[in-house]
């Protein structure tokens, strides 16, 4: 179970506070965005602007972090927070912009195995720099180039198959994930293109589709599903065999996915009736 933005349904997204909170409640693994900004910092940001998230206004690419960290990321999330008893206190970690070096950090310190799924964004004024940006910060912590016979506890996503080329290239040993919202024909057997690790598709293919996930288990591909938020969701992706949901709310899916599964409801296949000569 991979909490996406960290817990994100009860904590401003993409903040210390949200992946800490996904941490604490026993989270698998993380989900984060990254964008570059002006001066070459990834932070961990989804929208290609700052106004839905922060109180800023303006196109992240274009500013500096310092200009990034002058802005409150978490007031959104409550606005009427002081006059809510039941609200988190607020904290530096709840209102400050992330940068991806401090969740590699996070993970790094969590104090048992966790592992985090980031996703690039594009398209972006800087391209291919986005990705050389990530394996410098993954080379930092040893996650870019793992040894053999060991993984990095990093796997990098996007909709962006010229991304994951890109990732393949400068970092052969890491895992990748290709998103989709629609399966292109040619790969609806299951196939994904070369060198992708696993496939990642919407809640709705697998809902309108869920034969896709044997698909692409027998090309030897796990499956990622985003976003899973409802309960019978996550009883339906589990029962259909997802390796892995991507969710806002990792307490409820973790409490979700320990019920017990239902044994399926077998069918049987009748002999054709036998027509009686009388009516014929």
């Amino acid at each position: 179970m991979v909490a996406h933005r960290g817990a994100s349904d009860v904590s401003p997204e993409h903040t210390l506070a949200a992946y800490r909170r996904a941490v604490d409640a026993g989270a698998d693994g993380l989900e984060c965005d990254v964008r570059l900004t002006a001066d070459g910092h990834l932070v961990c940001v989804h929208d290609r602007r700052i106004e839905r998230t922060s109180n800023g206004r303006g196109v992240l690419s274009t500013m500096s972090l310092e200009e990034l960290e002058a802005f409150d990321w978490g007031s959104w999330k409550n606005p009427w927070a002081e006059l809510d008893d039941e609200a988190e206190l607020p904290s530096p970690d709840m209102r400050k912009v992330l940068t991806l070096d401090e969740l590699l950090a996070t993970i790094r310190d969590a104090g048992r195995p966790l592992e985090l799924a980031i996703e690039t964004k594009h398209p972006t004024r800087y391209a291919g720099l986005v990705e050389r940006r990530l394996i410098e910060a993954l080379d930092r912590f040893g996650w870019a180039h793992p040894k053999i016979g060991t993984e990095s506890p990093v796997r990098v996503m996007s909709f962006s198959w010229l991304s994951l080329r890109r990732m393949r290239v400068l970092a052969p040993g890491l895992r990748t994930v290709l998103l989709m919202d629609r399966v292109p024909l040619r790969f609806r057997d299951g196939s994904l293109p070369t060198g992708v690790s696993y496939t990642g598709p919407s809640l709705e293919i697998v809902t309108a589709h869920p034969e896709y996930v044997d698909r692409a288990h027998k090309h030897g591909h796990q499956v990622h599903v985003w976003t899973v938020n409802a309960d019978a969701d996550v009883r339906h992706c589990r029962d259909i065999g997802v390796d892995a949901i991507i969710t806002d709310r990792p307490e409820a899916a973790l409490k979700t996915l320990a019920e017990p599964a239902k044994a399926p409801v077998p069918t049987y296949t009748y002999p054709p009736r036998r027509r009686d000569r009388r009516q014929s």
